[in-house]
């Protein structure tokens, strides 16, 4: 009895390890998928919003970051929130509240993306579909008729500490970090554009004083002409 009950065990284990083998490869294919889906979508919105570089799309977390300054979000907020909500949701009771900080740093960039899309906060919904929402609505940006316009609103935390502040390289500089002040040169993004040159204004010449006691001055003497020659001798 009890080698029997040993091993229908080890036959449900096996089975059950033969199924993950199986399915393990399925995630995988569906995973990278994903990831190709995804790259390609955010490449298109790179372009569409003047990013340099078509790499930058491609890089994994580092796409997500540019995504976050293209929504006016601080890159290294938005880092910080994914790592605390990955390493402390385990925390019993309080874990799964801390791991929602990182889904609430995404929905705000991406709240202020579709919104230089022109597209409202109710395009967002389409995140609830499982598997292919989050891909829908990247679609809609990357493929949408409407342009990309980042001159829209303040966001609500543009002068906060989520704020972003950051200049990169390739990376167009939002209107929202030009309320913190002009953009640092050395750090390679785009420039404010120059100022139109405008000449010098010439001052004009200040009026004379008349004299004192009221006396009109003289006018000008009237110039001399020429000097007659000597008259020649008689004859």
């Amino acid at each position: 009895m009890g080698d029997s009950y040993y091993y229908g065990d080890d036959g449900g284990g096996f089975a059950a390890f033969a199924f993950f083998l199986v399915f393990l490869p399925v995630l995988l294919i569906i995973a990278l998928a994903g990831y190709i889906i995804s790259s390609f979508l955010l490449m298109k919105i790179f372009e569409k919003a003047g990013v340099e570089g078509k790499w930058r799309a491609w890089v994994p977390v580092y796409n997500a970051l540019v995504a976050a300054k293209l929504g006016d979000l601080s890159p290294w907020a938005y880092l910080i929130a994914i790592v605390a909500s990955s390493v402390l949701a385990g925390i019993p009771v309080i874990g799964w509240i801390i791991s929602l900080v990182g889904v609430a740093a995404a929905v705000m960039f991406s709240y202020r993306l579709g919104l230089k899309f022109g597209k409202d906060w109710p395009y967002l919904l389409l995140w609830l579909i499982p598997g292919i929402g989050y891909l829908i609505w990247l679609g809609m940006l990357a493929f949408g008729s409407s342009p990309w316009n980042p001159a829209i609103r303040p966001s609500p935390w543009a002068t906060s500490f989520l704020a972003d502040k950051t200049v990169w390289s390739g990376i167009p500089v939002q209107p929202d970090q030009q309320l913190q002040g002009p953009p640092a040169a050395t750090a390679g993004g785009y420039a404010p554009p120059a100022q139109p040159y405008a000449p010098p204004v010439q001052p004009s010449t200040p009026p004379q004083t008349p004299p004192a006691g009221g006396a009109t001055p003289p006018p000008p003497a009237p110039p001399v002409g020429p000097t007659p020659p000597p008259a020649g001798p008689q004859a």
